[in-house]
């Protein structure tokens, strides 16, 4: 049986950078989450027949343990829930990877292994593992709603953080040189969690589909460090693979959005807000009903439909696909424009569309779409709300000045599916609202889009060309 423990630490890699392969495309995704879970499952295998194991009477009960709470999790969290999903699982994860490195810890803290590369793998993982932990319970609060989503910043927020960091670092290497001061552990592993609160406090909910991606990387180097500490060539891999692609999913989101990493993770972005109609009130709003809508729409030649947050929180994607039925129907060319922080994590919107069938290649990024909007006829604004702003693109003392932006506000006709006029994730007005060219549609997505592709279908007021 030893010899298969190499085997399944070699297959379940392969498996694991194919499903990361695979699931790069939405015509193989399906492939790929199913190469994963085959990866993980002989990886899990390999890990029960190793040979140092003695009992698996504490082993059985914590995969009991782990699957009361993943099943659940896995069933019962809507579509919405996913980021904070996501966050809570990187939190998990991480912790797993704090405390095994603590009990290698007490394990190697003799006087032979001070200076060694295995204790430095151990202080590295570490302070990765815990901060990740700590950081990514922020990030679930902030989604989740218990904490505010705007940043919170204090003065000399930034010497702050560079002095517990640098504190962490430095007890970490006390540590590396002579393990036998297990004193100073408690005060590292406090500093460690310390330093996971402070990192993401300051970053505003615009950035937090960043924070997530980036947080997914530390979690991933933590586990690869973990690895290189214990001899474990098969976490290396996997560790590595999910540090890589984090890391990287994290830089395009920052692209995406304009913005730079140490802009998000210091920069306290969206702290900057303003009320949605607080000293303006002499500004119109136009309201508009779903006939109305549905009507522009049958006679328009082109429709670009742009998702945000609200499509999902109202669970209206099945609706929106029944609206692009309705209306190529009609002959109308309908696209959808997706901005890649669209939601609250990267791939949001795609997953929601996936779910109900609308065609793949129907959806169009932000810079493909843009030059087309100034000749489109109707552009349908679904619960997006910052990634449509032009504010970002007109206003530089705008707290989300530069981000990239669909700019459905250049389209000919303009409706916007909304519960109200509140601002959106990042807290900043919106003025496309108050356009000449807007009609804003109050309601809940899903029933307001419903009630658009019934108008559409002949089943309202009996609409035809």
């Amino acid at each position: 049986m030893d010899m298969f423990v190499p085997f399944a630490a070699i297959a379940a890699s392969a498996l694991f950078i194919l499903s990361l392969m695979w699931m790069s495309h939405p015509s193989t995704a399906r492939r790929g989450v199913r190469a994963g879970e085959a990866g993980m499952a002989i990886a899990i295998i390999g890990a029960l027949i190793h040979h140092d194991i003695v009992s698996y009477d504490l082993i059985v009960l914590a995969m009991v343990a782990g699957a009361a709470v993943g099943i659940p999790m896995a069933l019962l969290m809507p579509m919405t829930a996913i980021p904070q999903r996501t966050a809570i699982s990187h939190a998990f994860g991480a912790l797993a990877v704090g405390l095994i490195g603590a009990a290698e810890y007490y394990k190697h803290a003799q006087p032979q292994f001070a200076g060694t590369f295995v204790m430095g793998a151990l202080m590295f993982e570490m302070i990765l593992g815990f901060l990740t932990c700590t950081a990514s319970v922020v990030a679930f609060a902030k989604l989740q709603g218990l904490l505010p989503s705007k940043a919170v910043v204090f003065p000399g927020q930034r010497i702050v953080n560079g002095a517990v960091a640098l504190t962490g670092i430095a007890i970490a290497v006390m540590l590396t040189m002579d393990p036998t001061q297990t004193w100073l552990f408690p005060i590292f592993v406090a500093i460690a969690l310390l330093f996971g609160v402070l990192l993401v406090i300051p970053i505003g909910g615009a950035d937090m589909p960043t924070v997530i991606a980036l947080l997914n990387s530390y979690a991933g180097l933590a586990a690869s460090a973990m690895g290189f500490a214990l001899g474990n060539k098969l976490l290396i891999v996997a560790g590595a693979l999910d540090g890589a692609s984090g890391f990287i999913l994290a830089l395009i989101m920052c692209k995406a959005m304009n913005r730079s990493f140490a802009n998000v993770m210091f920069g306290g972005f969206g702290a900057v807000a303003a009320g949605a109609v607080s000293g303006k009130d002499d500004r119109v709003v136009r309201s508009a009903s779903a006939e109305e809508a549905a009507l522009q729409m049958e006679n328009a030649s082109t429709v670009v439909i742009i998702p945000g947050y609200g499509m999902a929180v109202s669970q209206a994607q099945h609706k929106v696909s029944e609206l692009y039925q309705a209306l190529t129907k009609k002959g109308v060319d309908v696209k959808f424009a997706i901005h890649p922080v669209a939601g609250r994590m990267p791939g949001h919107m795609n997953v929601l569309l996936a779910e109900a069938n609308v065609p793949y290649e129907q959806l169009v990024e932000l810079d493909d779409v843009n030059p087309d909007m100034p000749q489109t006829d109707v552009a349908l604004i679904i619960g997006a709300n910052d990634t449509i702003n032009p504010a970002a693109r007109d206003d530089p003392s705008s707290g989300i000045a530069g981000m990239p932006i669909i700019e459905a506000d250049r389209a000919r006709s303009v409706f916007v599916i909304k519960r109200s006029m509140s601002a959106g994730f990042a807290g900043v007005d919106n003025p496309i609202y108050f356009n000449a060219n807007t009609q804003m549609l109050f309601g809940d997505a899903k029933e307001m889009v419903g009630a658009i592709a019934k108008e559409l279908s002949g089943g309202g007021s009996g609409m035809g060309h």
